[in-house]
C-alpha cells in the first residue's frame, strides 16, 4: 500500500542516508509518469466534476473521460452500471471508523490505516486526482484518517479529510488535506486545520503541517493562522507575551 507523503519529506529522508541520487531519479520518474492526467472527470454522489491532477489508479482505470466512485467505502468503476450494482450490495453507510465529532449534519470519523487498509488506499487515489504536492509513498499503516462527512437519511457522505502520522518524528500534526471541490469555499478546509490543533492541544505536542503546501492549502493556513494569532493577542489584552507564549497558547509551531 501507498500513502502521501510530501516531497520535501522524502528528500530530506534520502539525503539523511546518502540517497539523493536514489530521490532525484524516484522524483523525475514521477514527475515524467504524472504530466497527464488520465481521468477526465469523477462522479460521487449527486456531484460530478472535472479532476486536477494524475493519480495512479490500478491499471484498467486509465484513459477513461469518467471514473464513478462510491461515497461511502470509495470503491471505484469505469461505468455507473458497475457503481449501481456495487450500491446494491455496499454495507457501508458511513467511513469504517469512530465517530469523533458530530454537530448538526457534520460528523467526522477517525479511521486507523492498519485497521483499514483498503478504504484508507482507495482514499489516497482519490485525493491525488485533486493534489499536485505530494507523491504517492510509503506505507498507509502508520497514518489516522480524519473523514469529514456531511449527513441525511441515506448515510454519512465524504466530504474531505486529513491524514497525520501516528507518530510524527517532525512535529508535524497534519500530513495531507482536501476537501472534495464541490464542498470547497464552505469553511471546510480551516474547520479541518482547527481540528487538527484542537487534537495538538489534547497530546499536548506543538505541531505544523508537511510541507509542501498547495496553493490552496497554503492560503489557508495562512488565514487560520493569522486569525488565531490575532485572537491570542485580543485576549492578552496589553499584556506583554513572547514568540513562545504564542505557540504554547495556540499549538502553532515557530518555523
Amino acid at each position: 500500500f501507498f500513502f502521501f507523503q510530501a516531497e520535501d519529506g522524502i528528500r530530506d529522508f534520502c539525503l539523511s542516508r546518502g540517497l539523493g541520487d536514489v530521490y532525484k531519479r524516484q522524483l523525475l520518474a514521477h514527475e515524467e509518469a504524472t504530466k497527464v492526467k488520465t481521468i477526465g472527470m469523477i462522479e460521487m454522489g449527486h456531484f460530478r466534476c472535472e479532476t486536477w491532477y494524475f493519480s495512479p489508479y490500478p491499471e484498467g482505470y486509465h484513459d477513461i473521460e469518467c471514473l464513478y466512485i462510491c461515497e461511502f467505502c470509495l470503491s471505484f468503476y469505469v461505468s455507473r452500471p458497475e457503481l449501481i450494482r456495487h450500491l446494491e450490495k455496499c454495507i457501508l453507510t458511513m467511513p469504517p471508523g469512530n465517530e469523533i465529532y458530530r454537530h448538526e449534519n457534520v460528523s467526522v470519523f477517525e479511521v486507523d490505516g492498519h485497521k483499514n487498509p483498503t478504504y484508507c488506499e482507495n482514499l489516497g487515489y482519490l485525493a491525488k486526482l485533486f493534489l499536485d504536492h505530494k507523491t504517492l509513498h510509503w506505507d498507509i499503516e502508520p497514518f489516522l484518517f480524519f473523514v469529514l462527512c456531511e449527513s441525511d437519511e441515506h448515510g454519512h457522505h465524504f466530504v474531505g479529510y486529513f491524514s497525520k502520522e501516528k507518530e510524527s518524528t517532525q512535529g508535524c500534526n497534519l500530513s495531507c488535506i482536501l476537501t472534495l471541490p464541490f464542498y470547497q469555499r464552505k469553511g471546510y478546509g480551516k474547520f479541518l486545520i482547527t481540528l487538527s490543533y484542537e487534537l495538538s492541544v489534547i497530546e499536548g505536542k506543538i505541531g505544523t503541517p508537511e510541507r509542501p503546501l498547495s496553493d490552496l492549502g497554503r492560503e489557508s493556513y495562512i488565514s487560520w493562522w493569522t486569525q488565531r494569532i490575532i485572537q491570542f493577542i485580543r485576549d492578552r489584552k496589553g499584556e506583554p507575551f513572547s514568540i513562545a507564549d504564542i505557540s504554547k497558547a495556540t499549538m502553532i509551531k515557530d518555523s
